[in-house]
């Protein structure tokens, strides 16, 4: 029998159609091990937001796919990725999640690297010819850039740049970032789970309107009535707009998009005690409108393929780690030297929905994992549907498909990009 890894491309070609896609996708091991190489290794990846490796000497260690890198300012300040194996044995340079040091040391045999990356000394160099040179032998690099504090890494030296592969998703990552409230955005904590389901279910996820009212029932029946009536948007006038290159928006409460307008809106009155707290601290009305109005979170989700999406009011990134196994990392957003009301305000939000005792996680998880378990029913004619509002679209200013709130459109996004590079 013929395994994926061993078909033509054509074959693959034809698992990815307008309206749906081969149930193979999600439980295929031999497609995963190609996603691994012909996408994750080949275009940007988003490893960190720049909040996290402010300092020099500040580092994150996390991965491009399954490669473990770690995410480190050097002495100079510039951000640089580098592969978190020693170029002797291979063994880890670094097992903290995150920190800051002046080197990293190879716990095996002493092997010790710069900021840079560069190799600095070896152990009893006496060892080795007098023709070794430690500069033959740093940790290897990726190439790095950012957008909007978003740090993305690559092993491609020949491809398009950052801001290229972004296209008309920088507009959105900007408005995203008005969560400071004036203040410079600032990580302030994440928690991470795996679930047992492949990677694409959780990517669909981000700009899928249509689950929310069944889903997430619970946590629309938490909420006071004005607040459940904002997130029942379903059927109401926002979108899914194809932003290109796999990226899409799922703009879900139109009045939200832009935080920095309309500040003259009445204060909600779940926000209330907050506004006078802030009153009390000496921050001026407008201030206060802008903090609390940033507080709330953006009105949309944005999907950055293949890896990272900005979802109202935190980070959603996701790593494969198998066919059927997925990491999720849910990081929450602070502003940086904001007021200490508004950030505990948005910690609170953040634990009613994406925390690991909120509503949102623990619900998505259980679908996710239905859907993997499900996908194993059936034969080779029995395909995933991904035809929601199709035929209905209208098109962006772009050029671009663009539906209802509650179309599938954004999915029909990310998998055209999925062929484009799996039969490149």
């Amino acid at each position: 029998m013929q395994t994926a890894a061993e078909a033509p491309l054509l074959e693959l070609d034809r698992l990815v159609q307008p309206d749906r896609v081969h149930s193979a996708l999600y439980k295929d091991p031999d497609i995963f091990e190609q996603e691994m190489s012909r996408i994750f290794e080949n275009t940007w990846v988003w490893v960190a937001h720049v909040s996290e490796v402010a300092q020099p000497g500040s580092f994150k260690s996390t991965h491009v796919g399954r490669h473990p890198v770690i995410v480190v300012r050097d002495r100079q300040g510039e951000l640089r990725v580098l592969l978190n194996r020693c170029r002797h044995r291979a063994s880890t340079v670094c097992e903290f999640r995150k920190g800051r040091t002046s080197s990293f040391v190879c716990p095996y045999h002493g092997w010790s690297y710069g900021l840079d990356g560069a190799l600095r000394a070896v152990s009893h160099p006496q060892g080795y010819s007098a023709d070794f040179d430690k500069r033959q032998y740093p940790l290897r690099a990726l190439r790095v850039e950012q957008y909007a504090g978003m740090v993305f890494a690559t092993f491609r030296e020949d491809i398009e740049p950052l801001q290229d592969f972004l296209g008309p998703a920088r507009k959105w990552m900007d408005l995203f970032m008005k969560q400071g409230g004036g203040y410079p955005i600032k990580v302030g904590g994440e928690h991470k789970f795996r679930f047992p389901g492949n990677w694409k279910i959780q990517m669909e996820n981000t700009t899928d309107a249509y689950h929310f009212p069944v889903v997430h029932k619970s946590f629309l029946q938490s909420l006071d009535d004005d607040t459940e009536e904002l997130f029942t948007f379903v059927g109401r006038k926002g979108c899914v707009e194809d932003l290109g290159n796999g990226h899409s928006v799922m703009v879900m409460i139109p009045e939200l998009v832009d935080l920095e307008a309309d500040l003259d809106a009445p204060i909600p009155e779940r926000f209330q005690t907050l506004a006078d707290e802030l009153a009390a601290e000496g921050h001026d009305p407008e201030q206060v409108r802008r903090i609390v109005r940033a507080v709330g979170g953006s009105g949309f989700n944005l999907n950055l393929f293949p890896n990272i999406a900005c979802s109202m009011a935190f980070f959603r990134e996701l790593r494969p780690i198998a066919v059927d196994e997925t990491e999720i990392n849910h990081i929450v957003i602070t502003m940086d030297g904001g007021p200490a009301a508004a950030n505990r305000a948005r910690l609170r939000l953040h634990e009613h929905f994406q925390g690991p005792m909120g509503f949102g996680s623990p619900d998505d998880a259980e679908a996710w994992q239905r859907v993997q378990r499900g996908v194993q029913a059936g034969g080779e004619d029995v395909w995933i549907l991904l035809n929601r509002s199709l035929g209905l679209e209208t098109t962006s200013e772009l050029g671009r498909p663009v539906g209802d709130v509650s179309a599938e459109t954004g999915m029909r996004a990310s998998y055209a990009q999925w062929k484009r590079m799996m039969c490149a």
